[in-house]
């Protein structure tokens, strides 16, 4: 199959199967139509093993491998549009960068995405993934995500994929003042989706609903 074809899909990776993907997450209410025509646009099989192509347009989480998974394409949108819900941002760092699909939906909708991934073959996987995409304006960085991207920063949105058991200080200071942080906070057992909003010194966080993600781990691997 010729990389065009490959990228555009068939069969059960089809644009048709794609927009009924998309036609559940509105119904589900995901309201940005530019997010969620990205969401039809980009290829979520390039992204998953060949052997789960065939699923990658169902709502649902796959594995990739290293005791990761792909998140549920409702999961991607709606963290996605509570990041944006304040209105457009240039500069967003990611914290799991996983598979690199998260990171390709948000490359289509901001300026600059600064992506940091604990696990060093999920890293050069993501970045081979995004590159064969063409898309630029990705900085990745293999690293333990709990310490961020200061160097970088700060950022005006931090979206993390992985669930910490608290907010993370060292992230929130490095969000700008009024940026905005989505991630889940919680154990194995209870997770909520939650917004942070940076206001000077102080953290604003609003519970958004539930969750459920693999624990964000400390190191490299």
């Amino acid at each position: 199959m010729d990389k065009e074809l490959d990228l555009r899909g068939v069969g059960m990776t089809s644009q048709r199967t794609r927009d009924r993907l998309v036609a559940r997450l509105r119904e589900r209410g995901i309201t940005s139509e530019r997010l969620l025509d990205i969401i039809g646009e980009v290829p979520r099989h390039v992204f998953v093993d060949e052997a789960l192509s065939h699923r990658a347009y169902e709502d649902t989480s796959l594995p990739i491998g290293y005791n990761q998974t792909i998140s549920r394409p409702y999961t991607v949108a709606r963290m996605t549009e509570i990041l944006l819900a304040a209105g457009p941002l240039s500069s967003v760092l990611e914290i799991g960068t996983g598979s690199g699909y998260q990171t390709a939906v948000l490359s289509r909708l901001v300026d600059r995405v600064y992506t940091v991934e604990r696990i060093q073959g999920l890293a050069d996987r993501a970045r081979t993934h995004l590159r064969r995409l063409g898309v630029r304006n990705v900085q990745y960085k293999h690293d333990d995500g709990n310490l961020g991207w200061s160097e970088r920063g700060p950022f005006d949105g931090i979206i993390v994929t992985a669930s910490p058991r608290e907010v993370p200080t060292e992230l929130v200071q490095q969000l700008v003042d009024g940026g905005r942080l989505v991630l889940p906070v919680g154990t194995d057992q209870s997770q909520q989706l939650t917004l942070v909003c940076r206001s000077g010194d102080e953290m604003v966080t609003e519970v958004i609903e539930d969750a459920n993600f693999v624990p964000l781990l400390g190191g490299r691997a």
